[in-house]
């Protein structure tokens, strides 16, 4: 065998050791990357969640708005990827209590039922109000005695919300806003940064953000702003204080 021959098999077995022990690392790196995602979203391989949507009020028959629906879809891929299987189901079919599966709840808190319950229970620092006779203030989200009106099509508002009952239990996310759009926009949000909010809140933490979408008659879900994270007084009893210091705003 001569030395160029020899040179020739060394060169080929680095070569192929090389690629086995970057598979092998690429691999190991993807295995963490989902093993981190299905706790972040807590959806192990075989799990069950349930994605639950209101009806769209101008239609006779059931469907979803169009921006609900493409929401949806963003959430169908990430549980594809985690290897679980989704449930999708209207806000006013009879559910079980929350934290025995995952469940995303997607919609207007003033519409949707299951929403407006878990608002209730898990945001009770948060009014969503449905507005006058004349539709006035619809939707308008107040927070800590701040109100936040939405100006449609111009500045809209949506809360995006991971929340447990406890540490064994499965969590809820919440994509609670002012219009389709906005629902749109809180699940891109949590797509994109699912990563990084793992990072920062852990495998088990509740938070509560309170975005803002920007000029949706231009750039539809696409320019979302993070105008503050309000887990704290979102998920704190609103007391006598904050409602005489929202009363007093209003007059």
């Amino acid at each position: 065998m001569t030395d160029t021959l020899q040179d020739l098999i060394a060169s080929a077995a680095a070569l192929i050791v090389g690629l086995a022990a970057g598979w092998a690392v690429h691999s190991a790196f993807g295995r963490r990357k989902r093993a981190r995602e299905q706790r972040f979203f807590g959806l192990p391989d075989g799990s069950e969640c349930v994605l639950v949507t209101h009806r769209d009020s101008t239609s006779a028959h059931w469907s979803i708005p169009r921006h609900d629906a493409l929401a949806l879809l963003g959430l169908a891929s990430i549980v594809e990827n985690c290897g679980a299987h989704t449930e999708v189901a209207p806000h006013d079919t009879g559910l079980q209590g929350f934290g025995a599966r995952t469940e995303f709840c997607v919609g207007d808190p003033t519409a949707h039922r299951r929403l407006a319950a878990h608002m209730t229970n898990l945001l009770p620092g948060v009014t969503a109000h449905p507005g006058d006779d004349s539709g006035t203030d619809r939707g308008m989200f107040t927070i800590a005695g701040t109100h936040y009106r939405p100006e449609p099509g111009t500045v809209e508002y949506v809360l995006l919300a991971r929340l447990t009952a406890g540490d064994e239990s499965r969590p809820v996310f919440l994509a609670a806003g002012q219009r389709p759009v906005t629902h749109r926009a809180a699940v891109r949000h949590l797509v994109r940064n699912r990563a990084k909010l793992a990072r920062k809140y852990g495998a088990q933490g509740s938070f509560c953000l309170l975005l803002k979408v920007v000029n949706s008659q231009a750039y539809g879900p696409d320019l979302v702003e993070l105008v503050a994270d309000v887990t704290k007084p979102a998920t704190t009893s609103a007391g006598p204080r904050a409602a005489a210091k929202a009363a007093a705003k209003d007059d």
